[in-house]
């Protein structure tokens, strides 16, 4: 997934000032506000508390916490409970932030390389993942959002990947792959269903690992229809996409 490694690299990301009229926020809290500007316009995701934390200096999470719990509190942020990136900017600031990324991207810079991914819909059996029937429009991105470059944006269904950020209605990039290293984030299909889950191998069987404790996991045995589609490459809030 899109997550976040290193919050320096995000230094040269714009970041939006609190409007005048709203409401006025400390010096730490500009920061952290600014920090999960900086990191939605990057990945996709906001920041986790850890992350947050990491970056700030501060003892431990619980202190990200109670700094994120006072933005809220003024109506900067809203707070998801029940995940670990549950931070969500207003409305008005992320039509702004997307402002700013679609002015970023129509810059003439040769170095600004586009890339237009097709959305996947709804899947056919027994059909290629990327066949006509299933493109429903495509997007255009800047090329240096993500780390690899993904051959299509598939649209999350359902919220068993919520405790890592994956929420639904969000675009999964997606980079087609037919092998999976354990512990990635994979595409795969079982029979008419396509799926996004962590991936396991254990012995002869394969295991699809939900991130939300409401959802079992899938048990592929050997014999059983699977095909996996792809690998997890970055994250497209839906958002974003306003």
């Amino acid at each position: 997934m899109s997550t976040l490694n290193h919050f320096s690299n995000m230094s040269s990301s714009r970041s939006l000032n609190v409007s005048p009229e709203g409401p006025k926020l400390t010096a730490r809290q500009q920061q952290i506000f600014e920090l999960i500007q900086r990191a939605i316009a990057r990945t996709g995701s906001p920041p986790t508390r850890a992350e947050i934390a990491n970056e700030l200096g501060f003892k431990s999470a619980n202190a990200a916490e109670e700094h994120l719990q006072a933005l809220a509190r003024k109506g900067v942020i809203e707070l998801v409970s029940g995940t670990s990136r549950g931070i969500r900017l207003r409305a008005g600031d992320m039509r702004s932030l997307n402002e700013s990324r679609l002015h970023q991207f129509s810059l003439p810079l040769q170095s600004l390389a586009q890339l237009v991914l097709p959305l996947v819909g709804r899947v056919a059996a027994g059909s290629p993942i990327l066949a006509q029937e299933h493109i429903e429009q495509s997007y255009t991105f800047e090329a240096s959002m993500f780390q690899k470059q993904p051959d299509y944006l598939l649209k999350v269904r359902g919220m068993s990947m919520r405790n890592i950020g994956i929420m639904d209605g969000d675009l999964l990039a997606v980079k087609q792959a037919k092998e999976a290293k354990n512990g990635q984030i994979v595409v795969a299909r079982l029979g008419d269903e396509v799926t996004v889950k962590r991936f396991r191998r254990t012995n002869d069987l394969i295991e699809l690992l939900p991130e939300n404790p409401d959802f079992k996991t899938i048990v592929v045995e050997p014999g059983e229809p699977f095909e996996l589609e792809g690998l997890a490459v970055g994250l497209i809030r839906n958002t974003m996409l306003m």
